[in-house]
C-alpha cells in the first residue's frame, strides 16, 4: 500500500447517458480529480491536446478523493479521477457511475527536513518509520482531508498501532488541504509529510527537504 497507489477513472452517469447532448449544448465536461493529479502537472500537459482533438473543454475540480466522490454523487461531475478503490466500486454499484477503469500507478514517499529528528532517513519500512516519528513526537503534517492519500496514511498509522489523530494539534498537524498546500505547510514548519511522488517531483518549494522514506 505504501509503495504505490492506483489512480482510477470512473465515468459518471451524466457522461454515459447524456454526453452527446451535453457536448452539443455546452461543449465541456467536468472532471472531479484528486489534488495530487492536478499538482503533478498531468492535466496541463494532456488537456490542451484533448481539447484540440475533440473540441471539448475539460474543467477540472481538484479536491480530495472523498470530496470528489461526494461532488459527483451530487451531479457535479462527469468523470472522476481518484484513488480509493473501495469507494469507487461502491460509487458505481450504487448507480452513480457506469464504469471504472484502472489508469496508472503512483507511489507514496515520506519527505522530511535534513535534521531528520526522528532518524528515519534511508528507511524503506514505512510502518517502522511512522512508529519512530510518533515515538520522537516529531512534527508530521497530514492532509486530513479525507483524500485517497489521507486514507492511505491513516491505514499506515493503524498498521503501526498508533492513533495519530489523538495527537492532533500537537506533533500531528492536519492541514485540511490538498497535497501541494500540505507540502508548503510541512516544509514551513519542519514536519515530515507523506506525499505522492508525482506531486513531489513537480513541487517547487522543496528548499532543503529531501526524500526520507521510500
Amino acid at each position: 500500500m505504501f509503495r504505490r497507489h492506483l489512480l482510477s477513472l470512473v465515468l459518471g452517469t451524466a457522461v454515459a447517458l447524456g454526453a452527446g447532448a451535453a457536448q452539443a449544448q455546452d461543449n465541456f465536461i467536468v472532471v472531479q480529480s484528486t489534488t495530487s493529479t492536478q499538482n503533478s502537472g498531468l492535466f496541463e500537459n494532456i488537456l490542451p491536446m484533448f481539447q484540440d482533438k475533440t473540441g471539448i473543454e475539460v474543467r477540472v475540480v481538484a479536491v480530495g478523493t472523498g470530496q470528489a466522490i461526494k461532488n459527483a454523487m451530487n451531479g457535479d461531475g462527469d468523470v472522476l479521477f481518484v484513488h480509493a478503490k473501495p469507494a469507487e466500486e461502491k460509487f458505481v454499484a450504487e448507480g452513480h457511475g457506469v464504469s471504472r477503469a484502472d489508469v496508472m500507478y503512483n507511489d507514496f514517499i515520506i519527505v522530511g527536513p535534513p535534521a531528520d529528528p526522528a532518524g528515519v532517513a534511508g528507511m524503506s519500512d514505512v510502518v517502522a518509520a511512522l512508529t519512530k516519528i510518533a515515538g520522537a513526537q516529531a512534527p508530521f503534517a497530514s492532509r486530513g482531508d479525507d483524500s485517497g492519500t489521507n486514507k492511505a496514511e491513516l491505514r499506515l498509522w493503524k498498521a503501526a498501532g498508533i492513533d495519530a489523530r489523538a495527537a492532533s494539534g500537537t506533533w500531528y498537524r492536519e492541514t485540511g488541504s490538498g497535497m501541494g498546500a500540505t507540502l508548503n505547510t510541512g516544509t514551513a514548519m519542519g514536519a515530515y509529510v507523506l506525499t505522492d511522488r508525482a506531486t513531489w517531483i513537480a513541487f517547487e518549494n522543496k528548499g532543503d527537504y529531501r526524500i526520507a522514506v521510500e
